[in-house]
């Protein structure tokens, strides 16, 4: 994949080789790439799951920086350090008057250099976490960028599709929600450009999935779908990802209020679907799938979605710390 003009060359390509390198964009992977994070994911599932801390990375410190909440991103990069036998310091919810691509976050993350061998951040600007990236010489991982990307939460989507439909090139995955300003969405588009899929977008206009990101899988010949129905694409879409109306991200509150409610995924709504479907959300939720498709079906998979983050962030975390074959 092309890398975008705001990416330095910190933003490198893998190549199956994580060792020392920054975890910033999507456009970094390729598919042999994400053959080995699956693959490694699958052993690090076995070590979380026999319940003791394994010895990869111990003498090492991960420094948690987070600029917006966070609840599982933060959490589970602090689960996954410390199921490795390393430690954390956990920055949460940094309070700031103005923080902009210049020196506040550059020195912030070259004095946390100073303690830590690899940095998690989340900042509200989009590109911060490549220029952070260019002031330290230890790997940096994007945990979002603002409006950008979210490359750790593709990756275990991307595993989570995986697993629960076995493959991945033919499906037809639609995407449901605020398209706008979901780096989920964003990033996750991207990654599955790898692949023979095809993506619907279904939001109100106002939310509709940005140009550039269209244009870009275009150019790769993906085939993509805009939509303001759900019910125009339900019956032939294999993996149904549901995102949140980010009100966060709204100035006008009155505008958020009259999107907020506009799809809400209920059991009476899956009917229409297959009965393969699976149904994953970035989480938090805020009304959009109702909690009785928890128990309602099976392929309900945004938990098991939460529990593959904790595998693959093990996996990224020993792999730019040196502790994975290339």
């Amino acid at each position: 994949m092309e890398r975008p003009d705001f990416l330095n060359h910190s933003a490198e390509h893998l190549n199956g080789n994580l060792k020392g390198k920054d975890i910033l964009s999507v456009w970094q992977f390729d598919a042999q790439t994400l053959d080995h994070i699956f693959s490694w994911s699958l052993e690090m599932a076995e070590i979380a799951k026999k319940g003791y801390k394994a010895d990869f990375l111990s003498q090492k410190i991960l420094a948690n920086l987070f600029y917006e909440p966070s609840t599982r991103t933060s959490s589970s990069f602090t689960a996954a350090m410390e199921r490795l036998g390393g430690s954390v310091i956990s920055i949460n919810e940094v309070k700031y008057s103005s923080v902009t691509k210049g020196e506040d976050l550059e020195d912030t993350v070259r004095t946390l250099e100073q303690y830590a061998n690899v940095i998690v951040l989340r900042h509200p600007e989009m590109g911060s976490a490549a220029i952070a990236a260019e002031a330290v010489s230890i790997p940096l991982i994007n945990a979002g960028d603002g409006v950008g990307e979210h490359p750790t939460q593709a990756l275990l989507d991307y595993v989570t599709i995986r697993k629960e439909q076995g493959m991945l090139d033919g499906l037809a995955v639609t995407m449901l929600g605020d398209m706008k300003h979901g780096r989920t969405v964003h990033s996750l588009a991207r990654l599955l450009s790898l692949y023979q899929v095809r993506l619907n977008y279904v939001s109100p206009e106002i939310l509709r999935m940005p140009s550039t990101i269209i244009q870009e899988l275009e150019a790769k010949g993906v085939q993509q779908s805009e939509h303001e129905s759900l019910s125009e694409v339900l019956s032939d879409t294999d993996v149904l990802y549901v995102t949140r109306v980010q009100k966060e991200r709204f100035e006008d509150t009155a505008v958020y209020e009259s999107v907020k409610g506009l799809y809400v995924v209920t059991p009476e709504t899956l009917r229409a679907g297959k009965e393969s479907l699976t149904i994953m959300h970035p989480l938090p939720r805020v009304g959009e799938i109702s909690k009785s498709v928890d128990s309602y079906t099976k392929n309900a998979a945004y938990f098991r979605q939460m529990e593959n983050g904790l595998y693959v962030r093990m996996t990224l975390l020993a792999g730019v710390l040196g502790k994975l074959p290339a």
